[in-house]
């Protein structure tokens, strides 16, 4: 049965269009099931009704058949989402009976959904004449199929080729990567190369090939160069700093070497390149840190550069004569800087995550995007292009009554971007004058913009993982005393919180190969560094001589579960503070200690609080894994994405316990996490009391922006109604509500 299975499933797939693809289904199933009967319906959401689209054993007028959602058995089965198995179908109360289409012949019936992350795509059926309930075999092997032809039909609907497309408008969805709205014809690019269609292949002179690598790793670093030298004024230092980590990479011998080797072994040139891009993005992509996992795209981006180059040596150049939306199957940071900022209005990737690079430029430079759309280029290219990136949603030649309607909200939204960017560099409080800290997330650099330097009050989270990550040995103590010392001169009145080193488990280092069964729950953060205090010691003694003369140094610890944990990284932390101090002596400096904090990310850590808050200065809320660990789930598994959720009322109620025992323990609190850079997040965190929020550049804005416009007490009595409120989704939509009250919808959805 599992050949018969895997041929149904494969025979589908390999169709050329739907209705052969549906009529292969019924025929086939019919065939292995050896049933007199096979049906498939789909689900129509927009008129909630599933048509019948392709029948073995029923009158051929029976396409024409249409149940509502709550009607029939047929109804039943996706009302309930689980298969429903008959003997004598006819007898039961839900049964409708159409005439002429020949059902009444069949007693038989068994029908079971079709659902994909949830949602019921269609209906399967098989019927038989006799009155007999199907056995067990029978329905796990309907059901199977229906499992596995989810998947089928989840892809044709996001490709466009559905049976319900042809009666409106092409929609297309996948992840909202940078807010906006763009109307503009579609371009689709399918030009650049791709590492997963390069194959082993063998070369005769290894010389030449050395030559080609050595040419194109000239042209890219040329590129990238070029590419840091144009978007300079437009971007700020942390997003800019990619680029300079695609030319460290470049120049690294380590990888020149891994790539060389595989040449004189033998391999192409292409083939080389290939295997060694492969093993260095594998380091990053079993990373829980949404950030520093998407950090495997850009090794990737490098290598498709690489590939470029190997058979082109000049720099591709577009030229539009009006604006475009750029669909690709890979969006990268040329592509962005090929086209001129006036003639691109958006941007569409099939691969790629809201935090890969790519989208982070399109958010910087305030180009809508929208990651992970599967589409078709025949059906996209040169049409009519609706993109609405707060939603992550694509309609393919609206009608016009709609095109004009986005076209008003696209105005609307325009100018509410300029009024929140004219008033950036304004302190932050609420319209009644309660103040708040708006802090940065900094990744592989700190922020150096001067407009930014106005417009925060410092760095509430430093990430220092990320050169250990990108270097093929662990950094010197002067390296990071030098690295440091720059951060800390950025902000040199502001506070700047750098957390220790949070690698290990899920972040494994290049030099330092971790295997484990459940990485999210094993050695990382603080368990990783206090296992190796030579490195912890020499991290915070660079932290530390950087601050010597310095009076802004604040060092956050990952991680911490309990305060044996504390107590022991925290005798290193003032052993390295003695240690130091000599040197400072020496120099004739001052040395202070650095405020101490920690991440509370871990539950436990939530009830030793009185235990630990003795020996530290300050808590710092890490929203993300907070949740993950609180909910018990995977923030990047895709099948439980929609588990994953800051607005689950047991995360609102940590959240507010957080802050009423740091008030009680007179620590001060900040939160870090994505959920502060959120305008709904922001002003429920306000609304509780926290009164500093640290989030990524590109929130800062339209954070300062949504809070002066809202009172304190309002605030408050917005996060009060909603603690009463038991599921997220309510939470979320009273929430939504409660930003349109003060006309600040718009920071949430197209329109002002």
């Amino acid at each position: 049965m599992l050949t018969k299975l895997r041929d149904i499933v494969n025979n589908v797939a390999s169709s050329t269009d739907v209705k052969q693809a549906l009529n292969v289904l019924v025929r086939e199933t019919c065939s292995a099931m050896q049933t007199e009967c096979c049906s498939v319906y789909i689900a129509d959401h927009d008129r909630e009704q599933y048509d019948l689209m392709a029948t073995q054993g029923l009158n051929a007028r029976a396409r024409r058949v249409s149940l509502s959602f709550d009607e029939g058995l047929v109804g039943l089965v996706g009302r309930r989402a689980e298969p429903i198995n008959l003997a004598l179908a006819s007898s039961h109360s839900d049964f409708k009976h159409f005439p002429d289409i020949g059902e009444d012949i069949f007693q038989a019936f068994l029908g079971t959904p079709i659902i994909y992350r949830r949602k019921v795509l269609g209906i399967l059926v098989v019927q038989q004449r006799d009155s007999r309930q199907f056995d067990e075999s029978e329905e796990s092997f309907l059901v199977t199929l229906a499992a596995q032809l989810a998947v089928v039909f989840a892809h044709a609907k996001a490709q466009g080729f559905w049976p319900n497309n042809a009666k409106g408008v092409l929609l297309l969805e996948g992840a909202a990567a940078s807010p906006g709205v763009a109307i503009a014809k579609a371009w689709c690019d399918v030009s650049q190369p791709r590492l997963d269609l390069v194959f082993p292949a063998s070369c005769l002179d290894t010389q030449k090939e050395r030559d080609r690598l050595d040419g194109a790793i000239s042209a890219a670093i040329t590129e990238f160069r070029r590419l840091r030298k144009r978007f300079d004024s437009e971007l700020n230092q942390d997003t800019l700093a990619i680029f300079d980590l695609f030319i460290h990479l470049l120049n690294d011998p380590m990888l020149r070497k891994a790539m060389n080797e595989r040449i004189q072994n033998g391999d192409l040139a292409e083939w080389a390149v290939k295997q060694t891009i492969d093993a260095f993005s594998e380091r990053f992509q079993n990373m829980s840190d949404p950030y520093l996992r998407e950090r495997a795209n850009d090794v990737k981006e490098l290598g498709q550069r690489l590939l470029y180059f190997l058979e082109n040596q000049e720099i591709k150049q577009w030229n539009f004569d009006e604006p475009i939306v750029l669909f690709a199957r890979e969006l990268t940071a040329a592509m962005l800087a090929a086209i001129p900022r006036d003639r691109l209005a958006g941007v569409v990737a099939e691969e790629g995550a809201v935090n890969a690079h790519a989208a982070i430029l399109a958010r910087a430079l305030g180009i809508p995007a929208v990651m992970g759309v599967e589409f078709s280029p025949q059906l996209v290219h040169r049409k009519q292009i609706v993109l609405d990136g707060f939603k992550g949603r694509l309609l393919v030649e609206p009608a016009p009554q709609v095109l004009e309607e986005y076209e008003r909200l696209r105005d609307e939204e325009l100018e509410l971007q300029q009024e929140v960017e004219s008033t950036f560099t304004k302190k932050t409080e609420t319209s009644d004058g309660v103040r708040v800290e708006v802090h940065l997330n900094a990744g592989l650099s700190a922020d150096t913009s001067i407009a930014i330097n106005r417009g925060v009050d410092g760095v509430g989270l430093y990430r220092t993982e990320v050169p250990f990550l990108m270097q093929r040995s662990f950094p010197s103590e002067d390296d990071q005393v030098n690295q440091y010392r720059a951060i800390l001169d950025c902000y040199p009145k502001q506070p700047v919180v750098m957390r220790t080193l949070d690698i290990g488990g899920d972040k494994p280092l290049p030099y330092l190969k971790i295997e484990e069964d459940n990485p999210f729950l094993g050695w990382r953060g603080i368990r990783f560094t206090l296992d190796h205090p030579d490195i912890f010691l020499i991290q915070v003694r660079a932290m530390l001589r950087a601050s010597i003369g310095r009076d802004n140094l604040s060092i956050l610890l990952p991680m911490i579960s309990g305060l044996s944990e504390l107590l022991e990284a925290k005798a290193l932390v003032e052993r390295a503070f003695a240690e130091v101090t000599e040197i400072a002596s020496v120099q004739g400096e001052t040395l202070k200690l650095p405020k101490l904090g920690i991440m509370v990310e871990v539950p436990s850590v939530l009830y030793q609080l009185d235990a630990i808050a003795p020996h530290i200065d300050f808590l710092s809320v890490g929203t993300n894994d907070l949740t993950q660990y609180l909910l018990a789930v995977d923030r990047n598994n895709a099948r439980v994405a929609d588990v994953y959720d800051t607005f689950h009322p047991s995360v609102l109620a940590v959240l507010r316990q957080i802050l009423d025992n740091s008030k009680r323990l007179k620590l001060p609190v900040s939160v870090c996490g994505e959920f502060a850079g959120d305008p709904i997040g922001a002003s429920l965190l306000v609304g509780m009391g926290y009164r500093q929020l640290s989030m990524n550049t590109r929130s800062v804005a339209k954070i300062k922006y949504v809070l002066r416009h809202i009172p304190s007490k309002q605030l408050e009595s917005h996060a009060a109604t909603v603690q009463q409120l038991s599921l997220a989704r309510d939470i979320r939509n009273a929430s939504e509500a409660f930003l349109e009250q003060y006309n600040l919808g718009g920071l949430i959805r197209v329109g002002k």
